[in-house]
This record gives structure tokens, sequence and C-alpha cells, in this order.
């Protein structure tokens, strides 16, 4: 876009991945590390305009200060803006303008600080430095033995120039847009609702558009909320905002990103939006209404729904735990579109990597807090033929409410029938497993059956809200056979 507008387009990219493509988009492409020396020594050479940082994720954001310490002037949302969406105080402070609810919370620097404001609000409670990236030392904790814990081991470093963020825990359905400002107008190409309830990574839930599931109502207060946020921090180009919507209907905002997000590709591809290009051209000084775009929010495509499902590289990288939550562990993203949300996840989960076997077996070792929650779940994959193995506690729990079940052995009971030699010898097909916040034992054997599954490529879902999409896969696909048998006959 720039080099279309007449300007001669310079790319500082640290990433080999995308080196590739960069070279033959841009007019020079500097191949450096992204840190404010290397960065400087460009920007001397090349005597630029300006700098477009919010197209480089947090790492460019996070240099946005220091460049303009260095005198570089910062293209599209300024500075100022920018520190007013990251820095916690003025950010409560303009939602508080603004009239935006967002879940309580306050800073700390120190541990004491951390359990005044964790009793204050209550637990359970997220816990993150501020000005990190892909949720890095992000974690949901349950009582003040788990927040020390958190303050001793998560962050080495608690500085009064990046405190730690403690905000009330909110169970709901999360939800985000992307959008373009102009600095006086707002325009929304849609909003994308995530399976996984709040908690999990943006990056590593599944995201549907258009929304399936909240109110009108809820949605329309979700495009008042961007507009307001767009035109109130006074954004140029591309910003994006998380929302939570409790079961009350009530929408928060959780955060808002003065940035390009990994959602803009999927939205400009579903859209037919060039997200990137109108935001270019708003950065250097071309309004949304110069460039022929009407503000405000783009009706959704009734007759379609597009999902993206994220990509992860478990088998690959060991050691690592694949359980999902704040801190983002996804390598890449798969998108599948079609007529109904069935056979769109059906093709994205396809797409991911992950097989769906119309039959077969699966393995549920449950906590206790969300064994009620699971008991509709292992009843849905039974009346589908499927197959249940549990773990003692789980199996006699659905046991105890009609269901036959297969045991199996915990790991350190050391039989030849153990969770891990099911999942080896490939008699499951799925693994549900749900960590308790109360036992820690049961993390340590979660770890392992997790692990195991992902180095025998078997999907292990952490989170009964993807075992309940799925589910609802499965039984598309066990009732479109079961049609196709009947016509057979």
């Amino acid at each position: 876009t720039l080099r279309n507008e007449g300007y001669e387009a310079i790319i500082i990219n640290n990433n080999p991945e995308t080196v590739s493509t960069d070279f033959s988009i841009s007019d020079k492409l500097y191949f450096e590390p992204l840190t404010t020396e290397d960065v400087m020594h460009v920007i001397e050479l090349e005597k630029p305009l300006g700098v477009i940082v919010q197209f480089g994720g947090q790492t460019a954001i996070n240099l946005a200060d220091s460049l303009v310490e260095h005198g570089v002037k910062i293209l599209g949302t300024s500075l100022e803006d920018i520190d007013r969406a990251e820095d916690r105080h003025e950010f409560e402070e303009m939602l508080h303008k603004l009239d935006i609810p967002q879940p309580k919370g306050e800073t700390a620097t120190t541990v004491e600080e951390a359990l005044v404001i964790a009793n204050k609000i209550g637990y359970p409670v997220l816990v993150r430095p501020s000005y990190v990236l892909g949720g890095r030392a992000m974690e949901i904790v349950h009582n003040d033995d788990d927040l020390k814990v958190y303050m001793a081991t998560a962050v080495q470093e608690i500085s009064h120039d990046a405190p730690i963020l403690v905000d009330k825990y909110i169970v709901g359905k999360e939800l985000e847009i992307d959008a373009i400002a102009d600095g006086e107008n707002v325009y929304i190409p849609g909003v994308m609702e995530h399976i996984e309830r709040a908690g999990v990574h943006s990056g590593d839930s599944i995201s549907v558009y258009p929304t399936q599931t909240i109110s009108q109502k809820a949605k329309d207060t979700i495009i008042d909320y961007g507009e307001r946020i767009g035109k109130g921090f006074h954004f140029i180009g591309l910003y994006n905002i998380q929302f939570i919507v409790d079961k009350d209907d009530k929408v928060y905002v959780l955060e808002v990103n003065p940035r390009s997000s990994r959602t803009v590709p999927f939205l400009s591809k579903i859209t037919g939006v060039p997200m990137a290009s109108i935001a270019t051209k708003a950065i250097m000084g071309e309004t949304l209404i110069d460039q022929g775009i009407t503000p405000g929010y783009l009706p959704d495509d009734p007759n379609r729904v597009f999902v993206k499902a994220p990509v992860f590289s478990f088998a690959k990288l060991r050691g690592v735990d694949t359980v999902l939550g704040p801190e983002m562990k996804s390598t890449g993203e798969a998108l599948g579109s079609d007529i109904s949300l069935e056979k769109a996840l059906y093709k994205a989960l396809v797409a991911s990597g992950i097989q769906v076997p119309t039959h077969g077996n699966v393995l549920l070792t449950i906590a206790d807090e969300d064994k009620e929650d699971a008991l509709s779940l292992a009843k849905r994959f039974a009346s589908i033929g499927y197959g249940l193995y549990a773990t003692k506690g789980t199996a006699q729990f659905l046991r105890d409410h009609g269901l036959f079940v297969h045991e199996v052995d915990k790991i350190e009971e050391g039989s030849d029938n153990s969770v891990v030699d099911i999942i080896r010898e490939g008699k499951v097909n799925f693994v549900i497993n749900t960590m308790s916040q109360k036992n820690k034992n049961s993390r340590a054997d979660g770890f392992l059956i997790r692990r195991v599954s992902a180095e025998n490529s078997i999907s292990c879902m952490t989170s009964l809200d993807t075992a309940a999409i799925l589910l609802k896969v499965l039984e598309s696909l066990s009732f479109s056979m079961v049609s196709m048998n009947e016509m057979g006959k």
C-alpha cells in the first residue's frame, strides 16, 4: 500500500520465517534484531519520514517509547495514545471517562500488595505482568498460596515500570473485534466469538464468525464500545479489543491492543475487507470517508460460517504442557468455512491436524469441580456409539449416573492398564483431561497424560468447551452417516 501511495517502503524484520515474502513486497528489507540500537542504525542511514510500529505486534509497540526519545516520528496512533491503552492507570481512567465497564483490578509491585488486592476483589484472579507478549507469565490464580508461588516464580523482575496486574477473573463468553480508525471515525468489519470461555489465550481458542450464541443486545454493545474506544483513544490505523460477556449479558472490556492482531488476516480474508491496506492509508492521512468507506459495522454474511482453529506443535515440542490457559501455545492456525457451524468446524479441525473419527473411544479424566459439566458430554459421547474409558473417580461418578464405563488405573498404581498405557496402545481416539485447582498430585498426572497424548498424535482437550464443540461435529457426522445408511437400505 505504501508503494502504491508513492512512498519507498522499508521493512525491518527479525523473523526469518517471513523474510521470503517481505523481500518481494518492500523496496528494502533489513533483517535485524528488533532492538532500539539496531532499528536506530537503519533510521540514521535511511532518514525516513516516520516509522509504523502497529504491524509488528507487541515487540514493535514496546519500541515506540525509546524511538520517540531518539526523535523518531511514529506514524499512526501516537505514543501518548499507545501508552493510554497500555498503561493500567491511564487505561482505567479512559474507560471510566467513556463509561465502559471492565473487570475490577489493580496493579501491584510487591507480593504483599498483590495479596491485598486479590483478597479485596475476590478469587479467582487473573495475574499478569504489564507490557507482555502472547500472554506470557499470565495465570489464573485461586488462592493466596498459589499467588505467592506465582509472584516468586513466574515473574523474576517486578518493577515499577512494569508492575503486575491483578484482575477479577469473570467466567463468560470471550469475543473480539479488529477495527480501523482514522482519528475521527471507526470501521468494524466483524465480531468474532471464541468457543473456549475466557481464560484461554485468544490465539489458542477456536474463533467463529459471525457470532453464534450471544444476544443481539450484547453484540450491539460490543460494537458501540468498539467505536467509543476508537474515537476516545484517538486511534489511527488498526486496533484490537477483547471483550467478555457474562451470564447476565453484561459486556466488559478485557483489553485493548493499539495495534494489528493475529486475527486481522482471518477477518480480512472472510469479510473481503483489505484491513491492512485501509489502515495504512489512514495512517498516511487518508480518512475512511476519503477512501469511500462508510464508518460503522459491516453487516455479517448470514449464509456462511467461518472457523479459525489453532494448530499446535506439541508432538515436536517435547516437555511443553499442552494444557490451554492464558499463555499462548499454538504455532499456527487453520480456516474452515461452510453453511453451518458444524461443517465449518469439521473442516477447520481436520485442516489443523485433528482426526475426527465417527466412532471409537474417549478417555475422561476429570477434576472433581468439572464432573457435573462433563456428565452431559459423556452421555452425548455414549449416545453416538463412543466407548467410554475413565480413571477411578470419574468412572465411579459416570456409573452412578447410569453409564457403562471401562475403568483404567491411575499412573501411580503401576499396572499395565494405566491411563498412559491405554493412550500409547491407541485404544482411545480422544482424551478429555481437566485440571484440579485444589489437588497438586493430579496436576503432575495430568501433565504426563497430556504429553503422552501429544506424542501419540491423540487429541487431548483440556477445556470442556472444546470437547462440547467437537461433540457437535461428531453428532452431525454421525447423523449424516445414519441417514446415508438409511438411504442405502
